[in-house]
């Protein structure tokens, strides 16, 4: 068992706990709660014992989860139980459950305690880490949500082995992000020590900007056209294979700006690979429908604005050409 700390402002914490049987850890990392709502989905098949009264509230399946009226739903199930400020919430799923689960916490009751067992690769080594939440707009994917951090994760290794293979590249394509934050010779560790790695990372990057204020915008890398293929495309591409395009393309993107040259290119393009994850856009993806979904990105706040790779490594480069990322656009089709 491999456990990682999430430091948070004024000396806070939380554990990130990795590895087989991590979810029998459930009660020892609950904040003494009086009772608990497990927030879940019905396919997924992972069974938790907080060790005091609790009651499960199951949500629709699918990126369709991630709306307001899914979190209204939520809050008015826990009002009618009465669940209080003193108790807690644990979100059993991959990350449209901790996304859900942890921004239905942040706004009930002005904020409850939260805890996340992530299921699915994805979750485990990105969605569930950092306390960002939140749901979808018809206009763009998560723009509504609340930094809220986690009392703890339990990332339970031994869950991804019923996971379908669609999963598990979802996942790979946070893990092939992970390669270029830091995570040089990631596809050498086990399964185990590749979650903690990349948890890591990311807990480095959140203790040095817990809300998104600066440098944490790099752990968006490849998610601005990752985004907006998921938006425009009606969730057809899954997020992980969406954020591997995006790479590509950001990739592509550098070495137009010559911020980067072609064997980093090549580089971006072997990792993508090796994880069997796509490096084209889908069929159907306009370059008028990205942009416009791009330009809606959180990040932007001069112009179009993307997480480059750089002769100082990865960072937000905003006011870039949108003719030059058109004709980006066309290198990954």
């Amino acid at each position: 068992m491999i456990t990682v700390e999430v430091p948070l402002a004024g000396g806070r914490s939380y554990p990130v706990v990795i590895g087989s049987g991590a979810i029998d850890r459930l009660a020892d990392v609950l904040p003494a709660p009086a009772r608990v709502a497990i927030v879940t989905q019905a396919g997924i098949g992972v069974q938790v014992d907080p060790g005091v009264e609790h009651r499960v509230f199951t949500i629709p399946d699918g990126e369709a989860a991630k709306t307001l009226a899914t979190i209204g739903d939520l809050c008015s199930g826990f009002a009618r139980w009465g669940l209080t400020r003193a108790d807690a919430v644990v979100g059993v799923g991959g990350g449209v459950v901790t996304d859900v689960a942890g921004f239905a916490a942040a706004g009930y009751h002005r904020g409850v305690a939260v805890v996340h067992v992530a299921t699915t690769l994805l979750a485990q080594i990105d969605a569930a880490i950092g306390g960002k939440t939140g749901v979808n707009l018809p206009e763009g994917k998560n723009l509504v949500g609340a930094f809220w951090q986690p009392t703890a994760v339990l990332c339970d290794t031994d869950t991804l082995a019923t996971l379908p293979e669609r999963e598990m590249r979802c996942g790979r394509g946070e893990m092939a992000k992970y390669h270029f934050l830091g995570g040089e010779g990631l596809e050498d560790l086990d399964i185990d020590e590749q979650v903690a790695r990349c948890v890591e990372i990311k807990a480095e990057v959140v203790a040095a900007d817990e809300r998104e204020a600066g440098r944490r915008a790099v752990l968006n890398y490849g998610h601005t056209l990752g985004h907006a293929i998921e938006t425009t495309g009606g969730y057809d591409m899954r997020h992980g294979e969406a954020v591997a395009v995006g790479l590509v393309f950001a990739a592509e993107l550098a070495a137009a700006m010559g911020r980067i040259d072609d064997d980093r290119v090549a580089e971006h393009r072997r990792i993508v690979g090796l994880y069997g994850l796509p490096g084209a856009l889908p069929d159907g993806a306009g370059d008028d429908e990205l942009l416009a979904a791009m330009a809606r990105d959180k990040k932007a706040v001069d112009g179009l604005t993307f997480v480059l790779d750089g002769p100082d490594g990865v960072e937000p480069v905003p006011g870039v050409d949108v003719d030059l990322v058109r004709v980006t656009l066309g290198r990954v089709r």
